[in-house]
């Protein structure tokens, strides 16, 4: 989370203010806040090592600061969210004025609203700040643990996580996003124990207009400028195994203070008399935020903050419009298939009549859905995936942002197919096979996020701009949408020749230290996943497959020991006869490969289901596609059961296009031998008791969204 600027002193400050520090080197410099100089304070000789501030506003001031009018605004805004007294709620908290703000509005609101009084030992019931401790600095522990008791004395209950860097320490250039992703991997593990289903951080105004700038430098479009929502979610890296809905809810992240300055957050430090703790490394000039926030510091006049502020709420109002818009086209034009790939009806949809962003943003919410990729898609890329679109009927095929788009079997053209394309490069941090855990909590979070959900929901829906209040529908670029602004006196000549200044120089400080990084860092590649390639999955796991497909692998055993039957089509098949078990090399298995499925595998079932006479199959081996051939069977009852369970999986394949075939998972044996294909419901013996379900990571149309 963003710090902001060094400490500095409210405007009605007329003392002094007393600081505590880990260091003891200092040195008496002036202090610039904004466009005013203030009074000398401490500040900390540079070194090779970064140390906090652990300071305490004090003294006499001309009047008393009044923070009523903040809690009030403070409680609008958790209503917004759909937020109410009852609800577990989660902090996150570093110690600087901005989180230490937020704990204590949250403190106010709930001693206002909440029903029940804190506990014998002053802790509000259902609140829980979280403290992360990055572990990159030596006194990092000690602030961390300062902090906690300060938040503890207010009354919320605090837990410290540290860091643990399995790779290292990240590198400079990569250091702020490594150190973020920890951060909300942490609040996610944590929110998950603790059976919360809301996080709130501190992010201000200031933190918004700073991103506004970094983002121009980065040619983002309106979409990118309307910088952070108000509410988004962090998907959970599990969804749940039960239900019906394939959708799964992740943790509600809320940020209660976009409409506050950080000159705000400081007056409801001073005004509870809390203290904070600042980071020196917040003016380091090696980090793009901070080169920023300096910069927007030089030119901080009221005049250019609320110009600047107003660009970004024209911005969020057209991202509003925008995303009730692809909502709409979600719900009528899509079809989502169990098997996990789209069709887009192309005459519903109607492209050619769509506005750029409309249509763009629309591609990209399905395509991240079915690709589950983390990056979004943007550049020529984008460009690619209108014209592919707008060539109505589609009669050729296209392979873009980990997708394969193709005409669907039997529209002519007129319905799209989208599919996973396994071949794609894949970000190297998805973890393509793993555990599934927490069943249980994620339950408990996900029928209160639900509920969160919906009340914030039906307010947001009674704020969507109508198509003639929304200014920047056609700006495509960043400069497109300040010249517009521009033009519609938005921005006045002195602003945007600032802003335009402000970009140019962090564009050009962005190239240079890339070249820099690029030179002096390793590359950090992306991971090509082979779909031929195996990863180890045992009998008694549940796991994540491609953060798409659920697989349950168990035993055919119940907990009495005994072996059960199963029915299909009117036959039973008892796996605990002592012939299945004692013959039939597959009830032994107990560690198998998964990969995707391949070409050889359907070729193998049409084989197998051509085997009849079961005492020819015994004695035989099938030799498919690649030439390999599979191990004999002694089993008469497993070669029966395998190749009527081939027919059976060759005629649910038919209704699966072939190129949506290919991301299916397929189990394996250690030494090649196909054992199930779960998804159309192949297993070799019926001691294989394996199901699959497809459970993306990220629902369709969810919104604004911020992967962990």
């Amino acid at each position: 989370m963003t710090q902001g600027l060094a400490m500095a002193l409210s405007p009605h400050a007329r003392n002094t203010s007393a600081f505590v520090s880990t260091s003891s080197i200092f040195r008496i410099c002036p202090t610039k806040y904004g466009n005013r100089v203030l009074s000398p304070i401490l500040c900390r000789r540079p070194s090779s090592s970064s140390t906090r501030f652990l300071c305490k506003c004090s003294g006499t001031f001309s009047r008393s600061i009044d923070i009523s009018n903040y809690n009030d605004a403070f409680a609008r805004r958790m209503a917004m969210a759909g937020l109410k007294p009852h609800h577990r709620i989660a902090l996150g908290v570093s110690g600087g004025p901005d989180s230490m703000a937020l704990c204590v509005l949250m403190v106010h609101w709930k001693a206002n609203t909440a029903t029940t009084a804190p506990d014998s030992n002053g802790i509000f019931d259902g609140l829980l700040a979280i403290i992360v401790d990055h572990g990159l600095r030596l006194e990092s522990k000690e602030e961390a643990d300062v902090v906690r008791d300060r938040v503890s004395n207010m009354g919320i209950r605090c837990e410290v996580a540290r860091c643990e860097w399995s790779d290292g320490r990240p590198k400079q250039g990569h250091l702020q996003e490594a150190a973020r992703d920890m951060r909300y991997r942490i609040f996610s593990d944590i929110c998950i124990q603790n059976q919360i289903g809301v996080l709130l951080t501190a992010h201000h105004a200031d933190d918004q207009a700073e991103l506004f700038v970094l983002r121009l430098s980065r040619n983002s479009g309106v979409l990118g400028l309307a910088g952070m929502p108000f509410s988004s979610q962090l998907f959970l890296t599990f969804p749940l195994s039960d239900g019906e809905s394939s959708n799964s809810l992740g943790i509600v992240l809320v940020r209660p203070l976009l409409e506050f300055s950080k000159e705000d957050l400081y007056k409801i430090c001073e005004g509870d008399n809390k203290k904070w703790v600042e980071d020196p490394t917040n003016q380091s000039a090696l980090f793009a935020r901070n080169r920023i926030r300096m910069a927007l510091s030089d030119m901080a006049s009221s005049k250019f903050k609320s110009e600047i502020q107003a660009v970004i709420y024209a911005c969020r109002k057209t991202r509003s419009y925008v995303d009730h818009i692809c909502f709409n086209l979600i719900n009528q034009v899509v079809n989502i298939r169990d098997h996990g790939y789209a069709v887009i009806d192309l005459k519903i949809l109607d492209p050619l009549k769509r506005k750029d962003i409309c249509l763009s943003k629309f591609l990209v919410s399905v395509l991240q859905f079915i690709s589950q990729r983390h990056r979004p898609v943007r550049g020529s890329a984008s460009r690619l995936l209108l014209e592919y679109i707008r060539t109505f009927p589609c009669q050729t095929s296209l392979t873009a942002a980990g997708c394969y788009l193709s005409a669907a079997p039997g529209t002519k053209g007129t319905k799209v197919l989208v599919c996973c394309s396994v071949e794609s490069a894949l970000p190297s941090k998805m973890e393509l096979l793993s555990q599934y855990s927490d069943v249980g909590h994620q339950r408990c979070i996900s029928e209160e996020v639900e509920e969160i959900i919906m009340e914030g929901k039906s307010y947001k829906d009674r704020l969507i701009p109508d198509a003639s209040d929304v200014q920047f529908l056609d700006a495509v670029s960043s400069d497109s949408v300040l010249d517009e602004a521009k033009r519609l006196s938005i921005l006045s000549d002195s602003t945007y020749r600032s802003i335009i200044e402000m970009k140019r120089l962090e564009t050009r400080c962005f190239k240079e230290n890339a070249e820099v990084f690029l030179d002096s860092e390793e590359n950090h590649s992306l991971k090509t996943v082979n779909p031929s390639s195996g990863y180890l999955f045992q009998c008694g796991q549940s796991c994540y497959f491609m953060n798409r497909f659920l697989i349950t692998w168990r035993s055919s055993e119940n907990n009495s020991g005994h072996k059960t039957k199963f029915v299909e089509d009117d036959v039973e098949w008892n796996d605990g006869s002592k012939s299945c078990h004692s013959n039939c090399n597959n009830g032994h298995i107990m560690v198998a490969n998964i990969r995707h499925m391949i070409e050889d595998d359907w070729l193998y079932l049409a084989k197998l289901s051509q085997c009849q006479d079961s005492s020819q199959f015994q004695y035989q081996s099938v030799v498919i596609g690649n030439g390999t051939a599979q191990p004999k069977w002694r089993s008469k009852l497993c070669a029966d059961y395998a190749s009527l369970s081939a027919g059976r999986a060759l005629l649910s394949l038919k209704s699966v296009p072939v190129a949506a075939r290919r991301s299916l998972p397929v189990l394996v044996s250690q030494q090649g031998m196909l054992l199930s294909i779960p998804c159309i419901g192949f297993r070799h013996c019926p001691c294989l008791v394996v199901s699959v379900v497809f459970k993306p990571r990220l629902p369709l149309g969810a919104g604004h969204i911020l992967f962990i």
